[in-house]
């Protein structure tokens, strides 16, 4: 037979013996796909995925992590990162503030810096949602987040509202944004003044000054909204809902060094 199949009998028994032996890591195969599905909600890739069997006692190099993902057929469910853009500039029709920022995007204390704007999303139905987040720049956590069917100043006053019950009183945050109209509006200046913040703009047109806040647009929309058919302005607001409690509180970021906002918020502060 092993002439036959033109086989050799030394690899055919060692075979034999690798089928009957068992997987060392047929316990930690199954916990990468407990995670990846819950807690990543198919959004891991091998980085954060390690970072997660660390914190559960299961230490493995990062390329070990790599090849157990990849054996199991494991890799990150996104779609691609163009995402559907919004744009509120109209020109000069109020006060353009100054940029304070100036790309320089390294705060690394809490509440010192944050960012907005405003992006929009399509419904099954033909209609479009407006959403306005807050994302503190240091610890990537979401402050605040409001959805409307219309980019007015409601939707941007509601946005402040919700930010100032998150806000530490002590804290004045300089808040950037881009030029739209709403921003230079004096009523949404003087609820600034009002909270104390400071207010900052980025340059005409140059979406790079505020990379933190297209940042979190293109997260949201491809971990979660574009996941999705949602067909009404309700269900868009409940998986608002749902998926900042799991980007701040759950999710890992590669830049906080795998850890979530929340946690890296809560140990910095600590310090001060």
């Amino acid at each position: 037979m092993f002439k036959a199949l033109n086989l050799n009998r030394k690899t055919y028994y060692d075979n034999l013996k690798r089928i009957a032996k068992k997987d060392k890591y047929a316990e930690v195969k199954d916990l990468i796909k407990d995670i990846y599905h819950n807690e990543g909600q198919g959004t891991y890739g091998y980085r954060p995925m390690w970072a997660a069997l660390r914190d559960r006692g299961v230490k493995l190099a990062m390329e070990t992590v790599r090849k157990l993902m990849r054996s199991i057929g494991l890799k990150t469910e996104l779609y691609h990162k163009r995402t559907a853009k919004y744009s509120s500039y109209k020109g000069t029709v109020g006060k353009v503030a100054d940029n304070l920022l100036r790309q320089h995007f390294d705060e690394e204390r809490p509440y010192h810096v944050i960012h907005t704007d405003i992006t929009e999303y399509a419904l099954t139905n033909g209609k479009k949602v407006y959403i306005s987040p807050v994302v503190d720049e240091a610890s990537l956590e979401i402050l605040a987040c409001i959805a409307s069917y219309s980019p007015d100043m409601e939707l941007v006053l509601g946005m402040l509202d919700e930010l100032e019950t998150k806000l530490p009183a002590y804290s004045h945050p300089v808040i950037h944004s881009d030029q739209g109209s709403q921003y230079q509006s004096p009523t949404y200046q003087a609820r600034l003044k009002e909270m104390e913040l400071v207010q900052s703009m980025s340059r005409k047109g140059n979406c790079h000054d505020n990379a933190p806040g297209e940042t979190i647009f293109n997260l949201m929309k491809r971990e979660r909204l574009n996941r999705v058919k949602l067909h009404s302005l309700e269900e868009v607001q409940q998986e608002l809902e749902d998926y900042i409690y799991w980007f701040n509180n759950i999710r890992r970021s590669n830049k906080l060094n795998y850890t979530t906002p929340v946690k890296y918020r809560d140990r910095v502060m600590a310090t001060i």
